[in-house]
This record gives C-alpha cells, structure tokens and sequence, in this order.
C-alpha cells in the first residue's frame, strides 16, 4: 500500500465521519449546498480587499476559504443520499449554486485587479468567468439533446483546485498563469463539447 492511497483512505474516512455526523443533525443538503456559497462569497470578499501590500495574506486566506466551501461541495450529496433526500430539486439547485459560487470567485477577482488599475486582467478574468459558465452551459444543453455529454477535462473539480493553488502560492505569482490555463482549457473544452454534440446530432 502506497503512501497515497493511505492519505486518501484517511480522506475518506474523515469525509464519511462529517457526513455521518451532519447526517444525524437531519439538515437539509439544500441548506448545506447554499452554506456553500455562501462560504465562497466570503473567499471572494478576501480576493476584492487584496492589494498590492496585503495581496499574498489576503489571497492565502482566500484559497483557505474556498477548500473550506468545498468540504459543503463534497459532504451535500453525500447526506443526501444517506438521509434519503435525494431530490430532482436538490440536483437542479445544487448546479444552480454551483454557477453563483463560481461567478462570486472570479468577480472577487475581478474586483482585486480592477482596484490596481489592471485593466488587462480584468478583461482575462472576465473572459475566463464567462468561458467556466459555459463549460456548464454546453454540457447542460448537450445532455438535453442527445443524453450525455462529459467530454472535456476543464469541470468545476479541476477549476477549483486551479483557483486554489493560484490563491496559496500568490507569493509566486501563481494566479496570473492559473487563469491562462483556466481560459485556454476552458475555451478548448466548450469548443470540443460544441463539435461532440455537433457529431452525435448529425
């Protein structure tokens, strides 16, 4: 047994334990899923108030912040599923949100680069809030029309783990290459989705 899998066993059995727990409470998984983003706008509140002083603390923070909203991401379903609260509603509203967290993130960024006047980020973030809501938009339309439709590697998993590496190693200046890559897969995903649902409605 490798030292990897240990550690993701380990991750497992902690994850289990707070769905356990959380599911004793009866909480509702909607009420975990909105706590979620809720804890997402507080990341991107982090993000907004960085500056050229403070950035690497304040970004640092951020990304702390966003592997706390994903613990909600992870553990939402999960007690759905144990408490048997699985609904049609519950998954509906679970993407919903997932596109509002997003959105708050990338704005947070938005609105850091926008104070310091640069005006070229602005514009790359801009673009990669609205290619990520697309990665989403074409599989969302795609599967209406021809069943499934995952193909692509830029889902919200990978983006979010991108954004948090960029946000703990500010220091090194790694936002500003984790949103060419978000922007350059991102557009290669929507693209390769748009000309796989193209194929299979031929």
């Amino acid at each position: 047994m490798t030292w990897t899998s240990t550690f993701g066993r380990a991750c497992g059995v902690l994850l289990q334990k707070i769905v356990d727990g959380l599911a004793l409470t009866r909480i509702s998984p909607n009420v975990l899923t909105f706590i979620g983003l809720v804890i997402n706008i507080g990341a991107a509140i982090f993000f907004g108030y960085a500056n050229s002083q403070n950035h690497v603390r304040m970004f640092f923070f951020a990304g702390l912040v966003i592997l706390g909203a994903g613990i909600f991401d992870m553990v939402d379903g999960r007690v759905a599923r144990q408490t048997d609260q699985v609904t049609v509603f519950g998954a509906f509203f679970d993407s919903v949100i997932d596109r509002y967290s997003d959105v708050a993130i990338f704005f947070g960024l938005l609105v850091y680069y926008a104070r310091g006047n640069r005006f070229f980020y602005v514009v790359l973030v801009a673009f990669v809030m609205v290619t990520s809501l697309m990665v989403s938009y074409t599989r969302a339309r795609a599967e209406a029309l021809i069943g499934t439709c995952k193909v692509g590697f830029m889902e919200r998993p990978e983006r979010i783990v991108l954004v948090i590496l960029g946000a703990l190693f500010a220091r090194w200046g790694a936002m500003a290459p984790v949103l060419w890559v978000l922007a350059v897969l991102s557009t290669i995903t929507v693209i390769h989705r748009i000309t796989y649902t193209y194929q299979k409605t031929l």
